[in-house]
This record gives structure tokens, C-alpha cells and sequence, in this order.
């Protein structure tokens, strides 16, 4: 393995600014230094549920409906929930909603669990539901995850705890995209106090916000009303940004924090540290180079077509992730038969003679000058460097940009950027993995990237029950993408967490990765 650079190991400093609040208290705890110690006459106290995060990025804003940082994700996944979920085996099972039915193509009719509490101690009812549904179809909210429901074409509330859904045509998604957080069940009354939910939260899942100080740390504690019996088992979860890697490992080992998530290069490190378990999953994640469309250089085929002839993918995956990655399409090799194998695909075979011709018709043979635009996230930014050495055998002369998280978040959303790597997630159906980012009016095609047979299938896709049919069709859809370039699809990598030993009940999953109700410290 490659030595990985290692940055200057940066402490923990704990800033004294105002909290940022929603639904509860704000007394400040006292944090486990300050505990009163035990005399050795008297019996120990049960150690303190409370889960220490060492986080690598400040969430960029806390609202489910808006957001698509990994970094607030982490977060608001605790505070929210959905009308129903997935399990490992990608079937559909209860959440917000206890039962549900399809009486026709077009109608879907669920029954809300009785007695569930917002945070603010209001029950949820199914009017909550048609609001929140109804915020994310409303443009001027800007929702990440519109394009998710725009198949909905009215939403009936029957009673109290019965919603009906009726869609304008059938689409095969509509119960895989009610399991993401995009569609999360929010309180009218907060969101009208506060205009958004980015620097408050109220949910109704197994924790709620108690604190946010920026740069520094956020504080979830339990939901004693939550209403799965006996949930959550933790106190509370104390996120720690620490945004330099040796700093994060440094404070697992010392036990300032329970658990840390980084990438197999850093296996050695903790590697026979017996106070430390190494969890590991397969993502359904996968790394890409994003080109901003708008622009001369990046408009031609041929230009886009050699960047991915140029990048050796094999490499990249040895010297980043140590080798623990799958060369990937957008389509990871998690969601299984909806993928197409992309390494066969010519354009992912290293050929630097080829792409030097395709520069050359392109209209540059000598190359050209560009950025690369990276975020936080160690994996990303050590992509973002070999990239840049690998793009030097075509001339491409390519600056890092190594950018904040909102300013991150920014360039993704308007574009302000020429290259970027970041990093997705497939979701459960292929209609996410490929139309929420590749159709013209995917949500999330932030890239000015638009195919009239891509849309076509897609459309097509959305409306086609026969899952053999809708196999067929989006392995179509994904040849003609990664043909077009619009990004280029690197690695789906294995997913390490580092956790002490006094850790409990912590089982991360592919579908089901940072699931901490049953997590207890010993």
C-alpha cells in the first residue's frame, strides 16, 4: 500500500458560540471529564449512553427536503422518517405508515401508525403528510428529490391517519422513492417559523436536535416519545467535526470518541488495536468526475470521451481506497442485475494514444488548462490529486480546488465549477440511479447533460411494471450514458467504520449504513 499524506494533527478545540435549536432544551451537559468521579468504596455507575462521532465535515444545512450533503445526511437520518423503509433484502417495510394498499395502478392508500409525536410534542397526522409532499412538489422550495414525486397528481387526506396518494400515470418507483428522506414528514408550524429547516430540525424519528455549534460539534438526543417501544437505547449522539483525518484517529484511540468512519487506506492504523472493531460493508456508493457542460472544452464528446480513455480507474482504486473498490458505473454492483458490466466497456479501458486523437479532433491537441473541484471528504480529494497526474499524459493541466462544504454544495447546485469529484448514491431503483441525475429534468443533473433516448427510456422506465422489461431498458439507458460522458464513474468502494469495543449493537449495511436505535455502551 501507498502512504496516504498525512495533514498536521489539528486538536479538537471547543468553541464557545451560540447553539442553534429546535424542539428542545438547550441546557449544556456536562461532558464525561466533568462527571464527578467515582470513590472505589462505592459501586460504578453504568457507563453513559451516549455515542461519540468524530465526524470529517460540518453539515452544510438540516433540511431532508433541500439537502444532499453526506455530511447532513448523517444527521437528519436520526431526526426524520419516512412513510415506509427498506430492509436488507430491498423489501418494503413499515415506518411512518403501518399498512398500505394498492387498490389501482394510480391509487396508493396508507395508514399512518396512531399517537406518533413530533418533536415538539404535536402528533403527526396525515394533513402533515400532504403538507410535506406538497413542500417538495412546490418549485420554489427547491427540492433535491421533486423529480422523485412529480408523478403524483393529487394527494387526498380520507382522515386522521389515512393519506391517498393518485398519480397521473403508473410509475414503478413511487413506493421505492417514498423510502428516501427526500420525502420525509415535516411539521408545518416549524417550517412557517423558521421559513426552511436548514439550522433547525423537528422530526419525529429516534433523536432530535438539542444543539449545533458550527465548526464544532452537533448534539442529538434521544426521542423519549419515539414510537418504536424500547428505541432508541443511546441517551444521545454527540458529533464532533474533525475534519482532519489523524485528529479523528488520534481521538479513537484515546477514546474521545466511539466511532469513526474512514477509508481502507487507513486499515494499518488501527489494525491489532484490541480496544478497536473494524466494521465493513459493500457501498452503494460510487465516485465520479463531473463536467460542467456549459463550457466550450467540456461540450465536445470527443474531449470527454478521452478524459476517461486517460484515467486509469485500477490505479485510482489501488491508491486511494488500497484496492478495496469495484470499478463502477453509476449503477453499482450492490443493486446487482440492474447493472451492466462497465468494465467491459471501451471507454473504460486505458488507451492514452486513443485519447490523444480524440483531443486532437476535438480541437486540442495540446491539451487544455481546467480545475477540479473537491470537497472535504478524504477519498475525494486524494481522487481529485491522481486524476490530476493522470490527466498530464494528455495535456490537461488541471488545478485543485479544494473547497469548503457549502462552497462545495454551491458549485454543485449552480454549477459554478469545470471539473468536480464527488460522490453519489445509487439508492434501490434504478430509476434514481439513472434519471434522478441523467434525464434532462433529473433533480439532480446539475450538469447540463441532456440525451432525448435517455429521457425516452427513462419515461419509459418509470411506467413499466415487468421488471424484465425495466432491466432492458435501463441497461440501454446506461450504455448510452457512459457513451456520452456526462461523468465518469470510477469506484464503489467498501465502507470501513472504526469502533470501540464498548460499542454495541452497531451493524452497518449496504441499505442501512448509520443505524444507531439499538446501539448501546458498555
Amino acid at each position: 500500500m501507498k502512504a496516504r499524506k498525512v495533514l498536521s494533527l489539528i486538536a479538537l478545540m471547543l468553541v464557545m458560540a451560540l447553539a442553534l435549536t429546535a424542539c428542545g432544551g438547550n441546557q449544556q451537559q456536562p461532558t464525561s471529564e466533568e462527571q464527578p468521579k467515582q470513590s472505589s468504596e462505592t459501586p460504578a455507575e453504568a457507563p453513559a449512553q451516549v455515542l461519540k462521532y468524530g465526524t470529517d465535515a460540518e453539515p452544510v444545512g438540516l433540511d431532508p427536503h433541500t439537502v444532499s450533503s453526506t455530511s447532513s445526511i448523517r444527521i437528519f437520518r436520526q431526526i426524520y422518517n419516512t412513510l415506509i423503509d427498506v430492509d436488507d433484502e430491498m423489501n418494503f417495510v413499515p415506518e411512518l405508515a403501518e399498512s398500505w394498499e394498492q387498490p389501482d395502478e394510480l391509487t396508493y392508500i396508507f395508514k399512518l401508525r396512531e399517537g406518533v409525536k413530533f418533536h415538539n410534542g404535536r402528533e403527526m397526522t396525515a394533513e402533515d403528510v400532504k403538507f410535506s409532499f406538497e413542500r417538495v412538489l412546490n418549485p420554489e422550495t427547491a427540492a433535491i428529490g421533486k423529480s422523485y414525486y412529480d408523478s403524483i397528481s393529487a394527494i387526498e387526506v380520507a382522515d386522521n391517519y389515512t393519506i391517498k396518494f393518485i398519480l397521473k400515470e403508473p410509475f414503478a418507483p413511487f413506493m421505492t422513492n417514498l423510502t428516501s428522506l427526500y420525502g420525509a414528514i415535516v411539521p408545518k408550524e416549524v417550517i412557517e417559523e423558521n421559513s426552511n429547516l436548514m439550522q433547525v430540525a423537528c422530526g419525529t424519528g429516534p433523536f432530535m436536535l438539542k444543539e449545533w455549534i458550527p465548526d464544532n460539534k452537533v448534539i442529538l438526543e434521544k426521542n423519549s416519545d419515539y414510537f418504536v417501544e424500547g428505541k432508541p437505547t443511546l441517551d444521545k449522539i454527540e458529533y464532533y467535526v474533525m475534519t482532519d483525518e489523524s485528529a479523528r484517529v488520534a481521538a479513537l484511540r484515546t477514546g474521545n470518541v466511539d466511532v469513526i468512519k474512514l477509508p481502507a487506506s487507513s486499515i494499518p492504523l488501527i489494525e491489532g488495536n484490541k480496544d478497536i472493531n473494524i466494521l465493513e460493508y459493500q457501498s452503494n456508493d460510487y465516485s465520479y468526475v463531473g463536467f460542467n457542460l456549459d463550457l466550450d472544452k467540456f461540450k465536445e464528446l470527443k474531449v470527454r470521451q478521452a478524459i476517461s480513455l486517460a484515467i486509469n480507474r485500477e490505479e485510482i482504486i489501488d491508491l486511494v481506497y488500497d484496492g478495496n473498490a469495484k470499478v463502477t458505473g453509476f449503477v453499482p454492483a450492490a443493486m446487482g442485475r440492474w447493472a451492466i458490466d462497465f468494465e467491459s466497456e471501451e471507454l473504460y479501458k486505458q488507451n492514452i494514444e486513443k485519447a490523444k486523437q480524440l483531443m486532437a479532433e476535438a480541437g486540442y491537441p495540446n491539451g487544455f488548462e481546467t480545475t477540479i473541484a473537491v470537497g472535504l471528504l478524504d477519498d475525494i480529494n486524494s481522487t481529485g490529486e491522481v486524476l490530476q497526474k493522470q490527466l498530464e499524459q494528455i495535456g490537461i493541466k488541471a488545478t485543485i480546488q479544494n473547497l469548503e462544504s457549502g462552497q462545495y454544495v454551491d458549485a454543485w447546485k449552480n454549477r459554478t465549477h469545470e471539473m468536480m469529484v464527488g460522490r453519489n448514491g445509487a439508492g434501490t431503483d434504478p430509476n434514481r440511479a439513472v434519471a434522478f441525475f441523467f434525464s434532462s429534468k433529473g433533480s439532480a443533473n446539475v450538469w447540463g447533460y441532456s440525451n432525448p433516448e435517455v429521457d425516452a427510456l427513462c419515461n419509459q422506465g418509470k411506467v413499466t411494471v415487468d421488471e424484465t422489461e425495466r432491466e432492458t431498458i435501463y441497461k440501454e439507458a446506461q450504455k448510452l450514458i457512459v457513451n456520452d460522458v456526462p461523468n465518469l464513474f470510477i469506484a464503489s468502494p467498501m465502507e470501513y467504520y472504526f469502533v470501540r469495543n464498548n460499542v454495541e449493537g452497531f451493524v452497518p449495511t449496504t441499505f442501512d449504513a448509520e443505524n444507531f436505535n439499538s446501539v448501546t455502551i458498555k
